[in-house]
């Protein structure tokens, strides 16, 4: 069973942009949607109304910075500070070029960090290849996928 892609974003228009994109670089992952860091952290941590979740952790998780209630470095600090977690790949997916921005993000470990493109073809090629990347190509850490366990 494959991933699913987390996306938190609270912006409606650069949401349906992203989902139009993800949908057209044909992954077959399912995407969650949270709107706002605290929902998103209580997907992450399978707690509040995610606590009934299956357990597993996201292929990759695509993040806003500006986000209400919890910001985008705050749930990138506590994804990094969880054991179970720390290993899910974390591209920061902005508007922002504030230098300080990049560099916080990269200080916190981040994986990349993506500016949104205004124009909208290159915004759908970026998503599609980030997809792509983190949710096909990369390889993830040996053991931060839950191997079966051995009867012997």
């Amino acid at each position: 069973m494959l991933k699913p892609i987390l996306l938190v974003e609270d912006d409606k228009r650069d949401l349906e942009l992203t989902l139009v994109a993800l949908e057209r670089s044909q992954l077959a992952n399912d995407v969650v949607i949270t709107r706002d860091g605290a929902q998103a952290l209580d997907y992450l941590l399978r707690q509040g109304e995610y606590a009934g979740r299956a357990e597993g952790n996201p292929a990759v998780v695509l993040l806003d910075l500006k986000l209400p209630k919890v910001n985008g470095l705050e749930v990138l600090t506590t994804v990094r500070a969880s054991e179970t977690l720390r290993a899910v790949p974390v591209v920061m997916l902005t508007s922002s070029q504030e230098e300080s921005d990049v560099l916080r993000s990269y200080e916190l470990g981040v994986n990349a960090y993506v500016v949104k493109p205004v124009e909208f073809k290159q915004f759908v090629a970026a998503i599609a290849e980030l997809g792509i990347f983190w949710a096909v190509l990369n390889e993830p850490p040996p053991g931060s996928v839950k191997a079966p366990r051995r009867h012997e």
